[in-house]
């Protein structure tokens, strides 16, 4: 995982409000097939390259897929050349956007946390964006105040 840098805010996080719109895998995912995804190890086949002799190597001949033919490498592997059209190793977590409307949700505090536990879900996109215009015009009329 790459690190993430971020401002430290000025002020307290129940001072905060954070805007997201989502599509959580569980409710607006669902699997899908290589051919459906585009898979480029269906279109144009793979090579994988296993020890010799290895559980990996077991759980490749036995895996169901068909293979070309073998080579062994100059660092000790047995590289399997797999043709296109059929599923890659990768199928199960294969994944398309269903036909939902995204959650658009607005949730007191920032990434340190959500101390008030406030969550809201508007269920208009319209009505995300007015709340979220009106919370930026109300922090620019407290700074003009000063």
């Amino acid at each position: 995982m790459r690190p993430v840098n971020r401002i430290q805010p000025v002020g307290p996080v129940q001072a905060y409000k954070t805007y997201s719109v989502a599509s959580p895998v569980e409710t607006h995912w669902r699997p899908a097939t290589c051919a459906e995804v585009g898979c480029e190890h269906y279109q144009y086949g793979w090579a994988t390259a296993v020890m010799p002799d290895s559980q990996d190597e077991h759980t490749l001949r036995t895996s169901g897929r068909h293979w070309t033919g073998w080579e062994a490498t100059p660092d000790g592997f047995r590289r399997y050349m797999f043709p296109p059209g059929q599923p890659c190793f990768r199928a199960s977590a294969h994944r398309v956007l269903l036909d939902r409307q995204e959650l658009f949700i607005v949730a007191g505090g920032d990434w340190r946390g959500n101390p008030t536990g406030q969550v809201r879900q508007h269920t208009r996109p319209e009505d995300w964006v007015d709340d979220f215009g009106t919370h930026q015009q109300h922090i620019a009329d407290l700074l003009q105040r000063g």
